[in-house]
């Protein structure tokens, strides 16, 4: 048997062995094997990557953007050239299947495009004689060094994605903590970011500890925290972060719920749903883990979702023919089934159990087939918890009003979703709803890069959202120029007014 590779961590541009005692084991979800171990970096050595990026940073940022975008083209090239590499690294440690991974990846190219947008993105604004003979220039300029703190579930897309592109385009430099269980992808999408001309610490990545990770909240050379995780762990990075002066945008969990009204194509929407709930194998915080179901058409509902259910192909990762992959890892795969033991001794009907699949071949690998619960109401924990497995929930409802108000009810606000035909209750989900990603007819609501990814309630702590034009805010900071010439006139002026003529 071949010695499991122990990984690097990457700083100012160079792999560097980590002088740690403790490594942490990276599995192949689909089979359970360890295919590699990632460093629990040491403190010195976190701190070592943010001086790294601090260093860096003067130069990046005196980088006109016309030529730090040429370095997004060229990785975006690099990332469609070597597309097949990365979706394989992604399946073999995260367990995404291969089309869901290739999205993940497409879902990094998405917002390269848009930061290689950057030139007009953080164009600024200007107005001339804005008071009497005054005129002021308004400039958007980087903000210095960035932290990202990134989840396992997309390895890709939102470290690489959400997170280094637009922070780089506008002239800031990065240090991430990627996932320790899911680092692979991260570290070679960096190796592309060089190879497309990325001066060295512009990008940096470490593996640790929550401990070690305390000093991207705390060191004063980091100047704003980007995170996607759970809420317990986004609210201790807010208000630590903040509390040390730095911007901050924390992206947190979710219960997403799905109206669905006796008007809907019930067919077509017990496909979206399946798609919804059961993509990623459920762990996504857009994935759709409540269908609220009016009563009417909730039993011919449910029947539709368990026939479909029972249609998808479970499977390894990397096998094509895969429609369901394994969970991320051992201890996932036992809280996931806790949650679906703890739904059933809350009283919620079972109508497909997922708990005791076996994929031939692969018995070693965590898996978990589609798992449905009906009848869960309010009162049980299972319907308003995030469980991030491929668990979906039915709710029953009399009406539209009594639907939306529970869906209302639900502390966290990412996505919400309604399933009809009617144009105004539609209309009225729309205007209604907490959510701040909302589908009609759209079983994840995530717009694309352009516009922002915009969590609300205990879903999001922060202003500015990521992608979007709040991403480009949050990256850059305004600074306002206000100019007089003075004419012969203003030259012999012997009083000069309080407020120097700006009002």
């Amino acid at each position: 048997m071949s010695e499991i590779p122990r990984l690097k961590y990457f700083a100012g541009g160079e792999w560097l062995e980590s002088k740690t005692a403790k490594y942490m084991d990276i599995y192949d979800p689909s089979t359970g094997e360890v295919i590699a171990r990632t460093p629990c970096c040491t403190p010195e050595e976190v701190a070592y990557t943010i001086n790294c990026a601090k260093e860096a940073y003067p130069k990046w940022r005196d980088t006109p953007v016309l030529k730090r975008i040429q370095v997004l083209y060229k990785f975006r090239e690099l990332l469609e050239k070597n597309m097949e590499e990365l979706v394989f690294t992604l399946c073999r440690e995260n367990g995404k299947v291969w089309e869901e991974a290739h999205g993940d990846l497409l879902k990094v190219k998405e917002p390269v495009e848009l930061a290689c947008s950057a030139p007009s993105l953080i164009m600024g604004e200007s107005m001339m004689n804005a008071s009497a003979g005054f005129d002021t220039v308004l400039y958007r300029e980087p903000v210095g060094v960035f932290a990202g703190i990134a989840p396992f579930n997309f390895p890709g897309m939102i470290p690489m994605g959400w997170m280094a592109p637009m922070c780089i385009a506008t002239g800031n430099t990065f240090v991430l903590k990627a996932a320790s269980m899911t680092p692979m992808t991260s570290m070679r999408l960096a190796e592309l970011f060089m190879e497309a001309g990325l001066p060295k610490g512009v990008i940096n990545i470490v593996t640790c500890s929550r401990n070690e990770a305390e000093l991207f909240l705390t060191d004063p050379a980091v100047k704003g925290v980007t995170f996607v995780g759970s809420t317990s762990v986004g609210l201790h990075v807010y208000s630590t972060a903040a509390a040390h002066g730095k911007r901050v945008q924390a992206l947190c969990e979710a219960k997403n719920h799905a109206l669905v009204l006796e008007d809907a194509a019930l067919e077509r929407t017990a496909r979206g749903i399946i798609n919804s709930a059961f993509g990623c194998a459920g762990e996504r915080c857009m994935a759709l883990p409540v269908a609220v179901v009016q009563e009417s058409v909730a039993d011919e509902l449910a029947a539709l979702i368990v026939r479909f259910a029972k249609e998808l192909k479970l499977g390894p990762a990397y096998d094509k023919q895969s429609q369901l992959g394994p969970v991320v890892s051992r201890e996932h795969r036992e809280s996931v089934v806790s949650w679906i033991e703890k739904g059933i001794s809350e009283g919620a009907k079972v109508l497909l159990d997922g708990r005791a699949v076996s994929v031939a071949g692969f018995e070693n690998g965590f898996y978990l087939g589609p798992t449905i619960l009906d009848r869960v109401t309010k009162e049980m924990t299972v319907g308003s918890t995030e469980i991030f497995g491929p668990v979906l929930c039915i709710k029953r409802v009399k009406d539209f009003e009594e639907g939306i108000e529970l869906m209302n009810s639900n502390p966290f606000a990412n996505g919400s979703v309604i399933f009809t035909q009617s144009g105004y209750y539609a209309r009225e989900f729309a205007y209604r709803t907490d959510g701040g990603m909302v589908g009609v007819n759209v079983g994840i609501p995530v717009p694309v890069g352009i516009f922002p990814f915009a969590g609300h309630k205990r879903s999001f702590f922060g202003d500015l959202h990521c992608l979007g034009k709040d991403g480009m805010r949050f990256f850059t900071e305004s600074k306002c120029v206000t100019t007089k010439w003075f004419s012969e006139d203003d030259k012999k002026a012997k009083k000069v007014g309080t407020w120097d003529g700006t009002i």
